[in-house]
Protein backbone atom coordinates (compact mmCIF):
# COMPACT_ATOMS: atom_id res chain seq x y z
CA UNK A 1 0.00 0.00 0.00
CA UNK A 2 2.56 2.13 0.81
CA UNK A 3 4.56 1.65 -2.57
CA UNK A 4 1.56 1.94 -4.17
CA UNK A 5 0.84 5.64 -2.38
CA UNK A 6 3.78 7.21 -3.37
CA UNK A 7 4.05 5.39 -6.74
CA UNK A 8 1.04 8.04 -7.79
CA UNK A 9 3.87 10.91 -7.27
CA UNK A 10 7.36 9.50 -8.27
CA UNK A 11 5.99 7.20 -10.92
CA UNK A 12 5.57 10.30 -13.20
CA UNK A 13 8.58 12.01 -11.95
CA UNK A 14 10.95 9.36 -13.39
CA UNK A 15 13.50 10.93 -15.95
CA UNK A 16 15.86 8.46 -18.73
CA UNK A 17 19.50 8.21 -18.18
CA UNK A 18 21.20 9.32 -21.22
CA UNK A 19 23.08 6.01 -22.78
CA UNK A 20 26.99 6.03 -22.98
CA UNK A 21 27.83 7.34 -26.36
CA UNK A 22 30.18 5.22 -27.94
CA UNK A 23 33.15 7.42 -28.28
CA UNK A 24 33.19 6.42 -24.82
CA UNK A 25 32.87 3.05 -24.30
CA UNK A 26 36.07 2.95 -22.39
CA UNK A 27 34.42 3.67 -19.58
CA UNK A 28 32.95 0.60 -19.75
CA UNK A 29 36.37 -0.95 -18.64
CA UNK A 30 37.16 -1.44 -15.33
CA UNK A 31 39.94 0.76 -13.15
CA UNK A 32 42.22 -2.27 -12.81
CA UNK A 33 41.92 -2.46 -16.83
CA UNK A 34 41.83 1.02 -17.50
CA UNK A 35 45.27 1.80 -15.40
CA UNK A 36 47.22 -1.62 -17.66
CA UNK A 37 45.77 0.54 -20.58
CA UNK A 38 46.91 3.78 -19.50
CA UNK A 39 50.80 2.09 -18.70
CA UNK A 40 50.86 0.11 -21.86
CA UNK A 41 50.28 3.52 -24.20
CA UNK A 42 47.09 2.42 -25.50
CA UNK A 43 45.27 4.97 -23.32
CA UNK A 44 46.20 8.41 -22.15
CA UNK A 45 45.04 9.48 -18.46
CA UNK A 46 43.75 12.84 -20.42
CA UNK A 47 41.42 11.05 -22.80
CA UNK A 48 39.78 9.09 -20.13
CA UNK A 49 39.67 11.79 -17.71
CA UNK A 50 37.88 13.97 -20.19
CA UNK A 51 35.37 11.28 -21.05
CA UNK A 52 34.53 10.95 -17.26
CA UNK A 53 34.42 14.44 -17.00
CA UNK A 54 32.05 14.58 -20.34
CA UNK A 55 30.10 12.18 -18.68
CA UNK A 56 29.83 13.24 -15.23
CA UNK A 57 28.03 16.54 -17.23
CA UNK A 58 25.55 14.58 -19.20
CA UNK A 59 24.18 12.86 -15.81
CA UNK A 60 24.28 14.56 -13.15
CA UNK A 61 21.98 17.20 -14.39
CA UNK A 62 19.36 14.39 -13.90
CA UNK A 63 21.29 13.16 -10.92
CA UNK A 64 22.59 15.41 -8.54
CA UNK A 65 25.24 13.25 -7.77
CA UNK A 66 27.99 15.99 -8.06
CA UNK A 67 28.32 18.93 -6.10
CA UNK A 68 32.38 19.90 -6.21
CA UNK A 69 34.67 19.30 -9.44
CA UNK A 70 38.58 20.06 -9.75
CA UNK A 71 38.17 19.23 -13.58
CA UNK A 72 40.89 21.39 -14.98
CA UNK A 73 42.96 20.60 -12.19
CA UNK A 74 42.40 16.91 -12.78
CA UNK A 75 43.04 17.00 -16.32
CA UNK A 76 46.14 18.49 -15.66
CA UNK A 77 47.03 15.53 -13.12
CA UNK A 78 46.20 13.18 -15.85
CA UNK A 79 48.43 15.34 -18.60
CA UNK A 80 51.58 15.02 -16.05
CA UNK A 81 50.80 11.47 -15.90
CA UNK A 82 51.27 11.16 -19.58
CA UNK A 83 54.45 12.74 -20.28
CA UNK A 84 55.73 10.60 -17.02
CA UNK A 85 55.01 7.24 -19.35
CA UNK A 86 55.92 8.65 -22.39
CA UNK A 87 59.30 9.95 -21.00
CA UNK A 88 59.28 6.28 -19.55
CA UNK A 89 58.18 5.34 -15.95
CA UNK A 90 60.04 4.69 -13.27
CA UNK A 91 60.04 1.58 -11.34
CA UNK A 92 57.91 3.63 -8.17
CA UNK A 93 55.73 4.98 -11.00
CA UNK A 94 55.40 2.01 -12.94
CA UNK A 95 54.10 -0.19 -9.39
CA UNK A 96 51.04 2.08 -8.74
CA UNK A 97 48.09 0.16 -9.54
CA UNK A 98 45.73 3.10 -10.37
CA UNK A 99 48.23 5.11 -12.17
CA UNK A 100 46.13 8.14 -14.11
CA UNK A 101 42.50 6.71 -13.31
CA UNK A 102 39.88 9.06 -11.88
CA UNK A 103 37.54 8.68 -8.74
CA UNK A 104 34.97 10.64 -7.01
CA UNK A 105 34.18 10.39 -3.34
CA UNK A 106 32.32 12.51 -0.61
CA UNK A 107 35.50 12.11 1.62
CA UNK A 108 37.11 14.62 0.54
CA UNK A 109 39.04 17.61 1.41
CA UNK A 110 36.57 19.55 -0.85
CA UNK A 111 33.17 18.36 0.51
CA UNK A 112 34.69 18.96 4.04
CA UNK A 113 35.49 22.63 3.06
CA UNK A 114 31.70 22.35 1.80
CA UNK A 115 30.23 21.49 4.95
CA UNK A 116 32.70 23.93 7.06
CA UNK A 117 31.80 27.03 4.41
CA UNK A 118 28.08 26.47 4.91
CA UNK A 119 28.11 24.99 8.46
CA UNK A 120 26.10 21.69 7.92
CA UNK A 121 26.74 20.38 11.25
CA UNK A 122 26.85 23.22 14.06
CA UNK A 123 30.78 21.66 15.33
CA UNK A 124 32.08 22.57 11.91
CA UNK A 125 35.37 23.67 13.62
CA UNK A 126 36.25 19.70 14.79
CA UNK A 127 35.80 18.97 10.98
CA UNK A 128 39.43 18.52 9.54
CA UNK A 129 40.29 19.75 6.07
CA UNK A 130 42.92 18.22 5.60
CA UNK A 131 42.94 14.98 3.32
CA UNK A 132 42.08 11.59 4.83
CA UNK A 133 44.75 9.03 4.74
CA UNK A 134 42.66 7.33 2.42
CA UNK A 135 42.55 9.79 -0.10
CA UNK A 136 46.55 10.18 0.10
CA UNK A 137 47.06 6.85 -0.41
CA UNK A 138 44.85 6.29 -3.34
CA UNK A 139 46.56 9.37 -4.64
CA UNK A 140 50.21 7.54 -3.69
CA UNK A 141 48.42 4.49 -5.96
CA UNK A 142 47.95 6.98 -8.82
CA UNK A 143 44.78 7.74 -8.79
CA UNK A 144 43.56 11.07 -9.72
CA UNK A 145 40.78 12.98 -7.62
CA UNK A 146 38.09 14.37 -9.90
CA UNK A 147 35.15 15.78 -8.08
CA UNK A 148 33.55 15.83 -4.66
CA UNK A 149 29.74 13.79 -4.02
CA UNK A 150 26.76 15.11 -2.66
CA UNK A 151 26.19 13.74 0.67
CA UNK A 152 23.09 13.43 3.39
CA UNK A 153 22.30 14.79 6.68
CA UNK A 154 24.75 12.83 8.93
CA UNK A 155 22.22 10.09 9.75
CA UNK A 156 19.85 9.45 6.76
CA UNK A 157 20.91 6.05 5.79
CA UNK A 158 18.84 5.27 3.54
CA UNK A 159 18.54 8.71 1.00
CA UNK A 160 21.37 10.86 0.04
CA UNK A 161 20.15 14.15 1.20
CA UNK A 162 20.68 17.56 2.61
CA UNK A 163 19.10 20.71 2.94
CA UNK A 164 21.94 22.71 1.05
CA UNK A 165 22.29 20.46 -2.07
CA UNK A 166 18.84 18.57 -2.10
CA UNK A 167 18.54 14.75 -3.24
CA UNK A 168 20.72 12.72 -5.09
CA UNK A 169 18.46 10.18 -7.47
CA UNK A 170 18.70 6.45 -8.69
CA UNK A 171 19.36 6.70 -12.05
CA UNK A 172 17.43 2.97 -12.21
CA UNK A 173 14.37 5.22 -11.18
CA UNK A 174 14.59 8.98 -10.68
CA UNK A 175 11.62 8.37 -8.06
CA UNK A 176 13.81 6.25 -6.12
CA UNK A 177 16.20 6.50 -3.28
CA UNK A 178 19.99 5.48 -4.81
CA UNK A 179 20.95 4.57 -0.63
CA UNK A 180 23.12 6.45 1.60
CA UNK A 181 25.39 7.74 2.61
CA UNK A 182 27.14 7.05 -0.72
CA UNK A 183 24.24 7.10 -3.17
CA UNK A 184 25.92 9.69 -5.32
CA UNK A 185 28.89 7.24 -5.70
CA UNK A 186 26.44 4.40 -6.60
CA UNK A 187 24.37 6.31 -9.11
CA UNK A 188 27.42 7.58 -10.77
CA UNK A 189 28.92 4.48 -10.74
CA UNK A 190 25.70 2.51 -12.85
CA UNK A 191 25.68 5.61 -15.46
CA UNK A 192 29.42 5.08 -16.31
CA UNK A 193 30.52 8.23 -14.94
CA UNK A 194 33.35 6.79 -12.53
CA UNK A 195 36.01 4.49 -12.69
CA UNK A 196 36.42 4.60 -8.83
CA UNK A 197 34.16 5.30 -6.15
CA UNK A 198 35.52 5.77 -2.57
CA UNK A 199 32.95 4.97 0.45
CA UNK A 200 32.45 4.99 4.01
CA UNK A 201 29.97 2.75 6.32
CA UNK A 202 28.76 2.77 9.45
CA UNK A 203 25.63 1.44 8.80
CA UNK A 204 25.23 0.01 5.53
CA UNK A 205 26.39 3.25 3.55
CA UNK A 206 28.58 1.32 0.93
CA UNK A 207 26.72 -1.70 0.38
CA UNK A 208 22.89 -0.02 0.74
CA UNK A 209 23.99 2.13 -2.01
CA UNK A 210 25.49 -1.06 -4.33
CA UNK A 211 22.16 -2.38 -3.59
CA UNK A 212 19.69 0.27 -4.63
CA UNK A 213 21.97 0.89 -7.72
CA UNK A 214 22.44 -2.94 -8.99
CA UNK A 215 26.56 -2.41 -8.21
CA UNK A 216 28.90 -4.60 -6.14
CA UNK A 217 30.39 -3.15 -2.93
CA UNK A 218 32.93 -3.80 -0.30
CA UNK A 219 33.00 -3.27 3.43
CA UNK A 220 36.35 -4.36 4.67
CA UNK A 221 37.09 -6.15 7.87
CA UNK A 222 36.65 -3.67 10.60
CA UNK A 223 39.79 -2.10 12.09
CA UNK A 224 41.77 -1.89 8.55
CA UNK A 225 41.28 0.40 6.85
CA UNK A 226 42.62 3.69 8.42
CA UNK A 227 39.49 6.60 8.86
CA UNK A 228 41.34 9.45 9.96
CA UNK A 229 40.57 12.56 8.90
CA UNK A 230 37.13 11.35 7.43
CA UNK A 231 34.92 13.87 8.62
CA UNK A 232 35.42 14.16 12.41
CA UNK A 233 37.58 11.67 12.79
CA UNK A 234 41.26 11.54 13.98
CA UNK A 235 42.33 8.03 13.48
CA UNK A 236 43.25 7.49 17.30
CA UNK A 237 39.63 6.68 18.62
CA UNK A 238 40.07 3.01 18.95
CA UNK A 239 37.33 0.02 18.20
CA UNK A 240 34.62 1.22 15.93
CA UNK A 241 32.35 0.11 13.19
CA UNK A 242 32.88 2.75 10.77
CA UNK A 243 35.02 1.66 8.18
CA UNK A 244 36.01 3.03 4.31
CA UNK A 245 35.01 0.48 0.93
CA UNK A 246 34.42 0.76 -2.34
CA UNK A 247 31.61 0.99 -4.76
CA UNK A 248 32.33 -0.68 -8.58
CA UNK A 249 30.57 -2.08 -11.22
CA UNK A 250 33.74 -5.33 -11.49
CA UNK A 251 34.29 -7.06 -8.87
CA UNK A 252 38.11 -7.18 -10.17
CA UNK A 253 38.47 -3.85 -8.87
CA UNK A 254 37.94 -4.62 -5.24
CA UNK A 255 40.56 -6.32 -4.13
CA UNK A 256 43.23 -4.16 -5.24
CA UNK A 257 41.20 -1.06 -4.39
CA UNK A 258 41.30 -2.09 -0.68
CA UNK A 259 45.05 -3.45 -0.57
CA UNK A 260 45.45 0.36 -1.35
CA UNK A 261 43.51 2.56 1.65
CA UNK A 262 44.38 -0.90 3.64
CA UNK A 263 47.94 0.04 3.24
CA UNK A 264 50.11 -1.82 5.85
CA UNK A 265 47.45 -3.95 7.18
CA UNK A 266 46.54 -4.99 3.99
CA UNK A 267 48.07 -8.30 4.31
CA UNK A 268 45.96 -9.24 7.07
CA UNK A 269 43.00 -9.57 4.44
CA UNK A 270 44.42 -12.00 2.84
CA UNK A 271 42.72 -10.46 -0.69
CA UNK A 272 45.85 -12.09 -2.95
CA UNK A 273 44.58 -15.90 -1.56
CA UNK A 274 43.11 -18.43 -4.18
CA UNK A 275 40.06 -19.76 -3.28
CA UNK A 276 38.81 -22.29 -4.98
CA UNK A 277 34.53 -22.00 -4.63
CA UNK A 278 34.45 -25.75 -4.49
CA UNK A 279 35.94 -25.49 -0.63
CA UNK A 280 34.18 -22.89 0.71
CA UNK A 281 31.13 -23.60 3.28
CA UNK A 282 27.91 -21.93 2.56
CA UNK A 283 25.12 -20.93 5.00
CA UNK A 284 22.29 -19.03 4.48
CA UNK A 285 19.73 -17.09 5.81
CA UNK A 286 16.20 -15.84 3.95
CA UNK A 287 15.02 -13.80 7.07
CA UNK A 288 16.42 -12.43 10.12
CA UNK A 289 12.49 -12.19 11.92
CA UNK A 290 13.45 -8.73 13.16
CA UNK A 291 9.88 -7.46 13.92
CA UNK A 292 11.45 -4.15 13.21
CA UNK A 293 12.11 -4.57 10.09
CA UNK A 294 9.24 -5.45 7.21
CA UNK A 295 8.98 -8.53 5.79
CA UNK A 296 11.61 -10.40 2.94
CA UNK A 297 9.55 -9.91 -0.15
CA UNK A 298 9.24 -13.13 -2.66
CA UNK A 299 11.09 -11.35 -4.79
CA UNK A 300 14.62 -11.04 -2.39
CA UNK A 301 13.70 -14.80 -1.29
CA UNK A 302 13.74 -16.01 -4.94
CA UNK A 303 16.98 -14.22 -5.59
CA UNK A 304 18.51 -16.61 -2.63
CA UNK A 305 17.28 -19.82 -3.72
CA UNK A 306 18.56 -18.65 -7.31
CA UNK A 307 22.53 -18.79 -5.47
CA UNK A 308 21.88 -21.29 -2.79
CA UNK A 309 20.96 -23.74 -5.64
CA UNK A 310 23.86 -22.32 -8.32
CA UNK A 311 26.11 -22.89 -5.10
CA UNK A 312 25.05 -26.23 -4.60
CA UNK A 313 26.51 -27.37 -7.78
CA UNK A 314 29.57 -26.44 -7.13
CA UNK A 315 30.27 -26.68 -3.50
CA UNK A 316 27.12 -28.99 -1.74
CA UNK A 317 24.35 -28.00 -0.31
CA UNK A 318 24.37 -24.87 1.77
CA UNK A 319 23.23 -25.04 5.31
CA UNK A 320 20.69 -22.29 6.50
CA UNK A 321 21.95 -20.67 9.59
CA UNK A 322 19.79 -19.10 12.71
CA UNK A 323 20.73 -16.92 15.96
CA UNK A 324 18.88 -15.11 18.09
CA UNK A 325 20.79 -11.99 18.00
CA UNK A 326 19.64 -11.44 14.28
CA UNK A 327 16.12 -11.10 15.44
CA UNK A 328 17.63 -7.86 17.26
CA UNK A 329 19.35 -6.14 14.19
CA UNK A 330 18.26 -2.65 14.75
CA UNK A 331 18.42 -2.66 18.50
CA UNK A 332 21.89 -4.21 18.32
CA UNK A 333 23.37 -1.87 15.68
CA UNK A 334 21.58 1.08 17.83
CA UNK A 335 23.33 0.58 20.79
CA UNK A 336 26.52 -0.44 19.84
CA UNK A 337 26.25 3.02 17.63
CA UNK A 338 25.72 4.70 20.91
CA UNK A 339 29.02 3.16 21.92
CA UNK A 340 31.07 4.62 19.00
CA UNK A 341 33.88 7.49 19.90
CA UNK A 342 31.59 10.26 19.15
CA UNK A 343 28.09 11.63 19.78
CA UNK A 344 27.37 12.27 15.76
CA UNK A 345 24.30 13.57 17.19
CA UNK A 346 26.28 16.45 19.26
CA UNK A 347 27.15 17.13 15.86
CA UNK A 348 23.95 19.24 15.01
CA UNK A 349 24.04 21.50 18.24
CA UNK A 350 27.56 23.04 19.19
CA UNK A 351 28.84 19.80 21.06
CA UNK A 352 24.82 19.36 22.57
CA UNK A 353 22.14 17.35 21.01
CA UNK A 354 19.53 19.66 19.71
CA UNK A 355 16.31 20.03 21.17
CA UNK A 356 13.67 17.22 19.48
CA UNK A 357 10.99 18.91 20.25
CA UNK A 358 12.25 22.50 18.92
CA UNK A 359 13.28 20.93 16.02
CA UNK A 360 10.07 19.05 15.40
CA UNK A 361 8.30 22.48 15.78
CA UNK A 362 10.35 24.57 13.56
CA UNK A 363 10.70 21.39 10.66
CA UNK A 364 6.43 21.90 10.66
CA UNK A 365 7.20 25.19 9.81
CA UNK A 366 9.96 24.69 7.75
CA UNK A 367 12.43 26.80 9.73
CA UNK A 368 14.58 23.62 10.87
CA UNK A 369 17.90 22.94 9.39
CA UNK A 370 17.55 18.96 10.32
CA UNK A 371 15.65 16.19 7.75
CA UNK A 372 13.32 14.55 9.50
CA UNK A 373 14.98 10.95 10.19
CA UNK A 374 17.44 12.93 12.10
CA UNK A 375 14.88 14.48 14.84
CA UNK A 376 12.95 11.71 14.82
CA UNK A 377 16.66 9.51 16.00
CA UNK A 378 16.91 12.59 18.24
CA UNK A 379 13.78 11.66 20.02
CA UNK A 380 14.30 7.73 19.94
CA UNK A 381 17.68 8.41 21.92
CA UNK A 382 16.21 11.03 24.42
CA UNK A 383 12.73 9.72 25.22
CA UNK A 384 12.66 5.79 24.27
CA UNK A 385 14.15 3.41 26.57
CA UNK A 386 17.57 2.34 25.79
CA UNK A 387 18.65 -1.36 25.66
CA UNK A 388 20.59 -3.31 28.60
CA UNK A 389 23.85 -2.90 27.79
CA UNK A 390 24.73 -6.46 29.63
CA UNK A 391 22.25 -7.82 27.26
CA UNK A 392 23.24 -6.16 24.30
CA UNK A 393 26.71 -6.90 24.50
CA UNK A 394 26.51 -10.67 25.67
CA UNK A 395 23.87 -11.62 22.43
CA UNK A 396 26.22 -9.63 20.25
CA UNK A 397 29.56 -11.87 21.66
CA UNK A 398 27.33 -14.98 21.39
CA UNK A 399 26.34 -14.38 17.93
CA UNK A 400 29.94 -13.19 16.97
CA UNK A 401 31.19 -16.87 18.57
CA UNK A 402 28.84 -19.10 17.37
CA UNK A 403 28.28 -17.27 13.92
CA UNK A 404 32.40 -17.11 13.32
CA UNK A 405 32.64 -20.31 14.97
CA UNK A 406 30.81 -22.21 11.76
CA UNK A 407 32.40 -20.09 9.14
CA UNK A 408 35.77 -20.75 10.21
CA UNK A 409 38.26 -19.42 7.49
CA UNK A 410 36.54 -21.19 4.81
CA UNK A 411 32.93 -19.81 4.84
CA UNK A 412 30.45 -17.57 3.97
CA UNK A 413 27.13 -16.87 5.24
CA UNK A 414 24.42 -15.46 2.54
CA UNK A 415 22.55 -12.72 3.99
CA UNK A 416 19.71 -10.81 2.82
CA UNK A 417 20.35 -7.16 1.63
CA UNK A 418 17.08 -5.97 2.31
CA UNK A 419 13.44 -6.28 2.76
CA UNK A 420 13.04 -4.96 -0.69
CA UNK A 421 14.67 -2.88 -3.31
CA UNK A 422 15.72 0.64 -3.90
CA UNK A 423 12.35 2.63 -2.45
CA UNK A 424 10.59 5.61 -3.23
CA UNK A 425 12.04 9.06 -1.45
CA UNK A 426 10.77 10.03 1.75
CA UNK A 427 9.17 6.71 1.81
CA UNK A 428 11.84 5.17 4.13
CA UNK A 429 10.93 7.49 7.18
CA UNK A 430 7.48 5.08 7.39
CA UNK A 431 10.08 1.87 7.47
CA UNK A 432 13.38 3.69 8.91
CA UNK A 433 14.51 0.20 10.51
CA UNK A 434 15.16 -1.58 7.21
CA UNK A 435 18.69 -0.48 6.51
CA UNK A 436 19.28 -3.19 9.61
CA UNK A 437 20.45 -5.87 7.06
CA UNK A 438 23.00 -3.86 6.73
CA UNK A 439 23.59 -2.55 9.96
CA UNK A 440 24.27 -5.65 11.42
CA UNK A 441 27.49 -6.64 9.69
CA UNK A 442 28.63 -3.55 11.13
CA UNK A 443 27.81 -4.69 14.48
CA UNK A 444 29.94 -7.62 13.95
CA UNK A 445 32.75 -6.03 12.28
CA UNK A 446 32.96 -8.37 9.50
CA UNK A 447 33.39 -8.37 5.55
CA UNK A 448 30.90 -8.18 3.24
CA UNK A 449 30.54 -7.67 -0.46
CA UNK A 450 27.44 -6.52 -1.87
CA UNK A 451 26.29 -8.75 -5.11
CA UNK A 452 23.19 -7.94 -7.83
CA UNK A 453 21.72 -10.99 -8.98
CA UNK A 454 19.33 -9.02 -11.69
CA UNK A 455 16.26 -6.94 -11.46
CA UNK A 456 12.96 -7.34 -10.11
CA UNK A 457 9.65 -7.56 -11.90
CA UNK A 458 9.33 -3.71 -12.01
CA UNK A 459 12.92 -3.43 -13.61
CA UNK A 460 14.85 -2.59 -10.77
CA UNK A 461 17.89 -3.82 -8.99
CA UNK A 462 18.24 -6.92 -6.16
CA UNK A 463 20.96 -8.95 -4.75
CA UNK A 464 22.17 -10.18 -1.62
CA UNK A 465 25.33 -9.45 0.90
CA UNK A 466 28.56 -12.44 0.81
CA UNK A 467 29.86 -12.34 4.68
CA UNK A 468 32.71 -13.79 6.23
CA UNK A 469 34.78 -14.89 9.28
CA UNK A 470 36.91 -11.22 10.21
CA UNK A 471 40.13 -11.16 7.92
CA UNK A 472 38.63 -13.56 4.94
CA UNK A 473 37.80 -10.67 2.54
CA UNK A 474 39.15 -12.94 -0.04
CA UNK A 475 36.35 -15.25 0.23
CA UNK A 476 33.32 -12.87 0.19
CA UNK A 477 35.22 -11.78 -3.13
CA UNK A 478 35.63 -15.08 -4.44
CA UNK A 479 31.80 -15.90 -4.26
CA UNK A 480 31.32 -12.68 -5.70
CA UNK A 481 33.14 -13.14 -8.51
CA UNK A 482 31.60 -16.74 -8.69
CA UNK A 483 28.06 -14.84 -9.07
CA UNK A 484 29.09 -11.98 -11.19
CA UNK A 485 30.17 -14.40 -13.66
CA UNK A 486 27.05 -16.61 -13.22
CA UNK A 487 24.25 -14.26 -12.70
CA UNK A 488 25.75 -11.68 -15.38
CA UNK A 489 27.19 -8.82 -12.80
CA UNK A 490 26.24 -5.26 -12.09
CA UNK A 491 22.93 -3.47 -13.83
CA UNK A 492 23.33 -0.43 -15.79
CA UNK A 493 20.61 2.09 -15.54
CA UNK A 494 21.82 2.45 -19.59
CA UNK A 495 22.72 1.21 -22.41
CA UNK A 496 26.08 1.61 -24.37
CA UNK A 497 25.33 2.83 -28.01
CA UNK A 498 26.76 1.14 -31.09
Amino acid sequence: MLDFLFSLYWDDKKQIIPDLDKRHTILTESAVTLARKIKAKELKSEDLVRAVIERIKEVNPILNAVVRERYEAALEDARQVDRLIAAGLSDQDANKPFLGVPFTTKESQEIKGFCNTIGLWSRRNVISTEDSDAIVLLKRAGAIPLAATNLPELLIWQETRNPVYGMTLNPHHTGRSPGGSSGAEAALCATYATPISLCSDIGGSTRMPAFYCGMFGHHPTAGITSVKGVFIRKGDEGDTMFCLGFISRCVEDLAPLTKVIAGDKSHLLHLDMDVNIQDIKVYYMESADDRLVSPVRIEMTNAMQRVVSKLSEESGAPERYSHAGFRHMYRLWSYWMSREPDDYMALYGDGQRPNAFLELAKKCVGMSNHCLFTILRLFELKYLPGLDAAWAENITKEMKEDLFGKLGDNGVLLLPSSPHAAPFHYSAVLRPFNFSYFGIVNVLKCPATQVPLGRNSVGLPIGIQVLAAPHNDHLCLAVAKYLEKEFGGAIMACEVKT
